[in-house]
């Protein structure tokens, strides 16, 4: 996915005007406007002002990346689990793995 849809697609399902991003990131609306048509390419410091803004990564926003499908507050919580002794950590993923099992289980049994 190109950045201008990314941009576009996070403004419409927060349901904020290209006005109202303008004033969350302090950058003018005629530069949200070329953001969005694609018309121009935001700066790596008002891209991270966009980001910030939806509450994703950069690398959410641009598409790329390994942590291109995570949002902001996911990577977060990735990087405090691995902070946790390795004890815990395996605590959290078998939890982690039988909810996911489980979700599988339902979908396989619901088709």
């Amino acid at each position: 996915m190109k950045t201008h849809r990314v941009i576009t697609d996070l403004r419409k399902e927060k349901g904020w005007s290209q006005a109202e991003l303008a004033v969350m990131t302090g950058i003018s609306q005629v530069m949200v406007g070329k953001y969005e048509r694609g018309d121009a390419v935001p700066s790596i410091e008002v891209a991270k002002k966009i980001a910030d803004a939806f509450g994703v990564s950069l690398d959410y926003l641009v598409g790329e990346g390994q942590n291109a499908s995570f949002d902001k507050k996911t990577v977060e919580r990735i990087q405090e689990i691995q902070q946790l002794d390795k004890g815990t950590q395996n605590v959290l993923f078998n939890v982690i793995d039988t909810y996911l099992r489980d979700a599988k289980a339902r979908t396989a049994y619901s088709s």
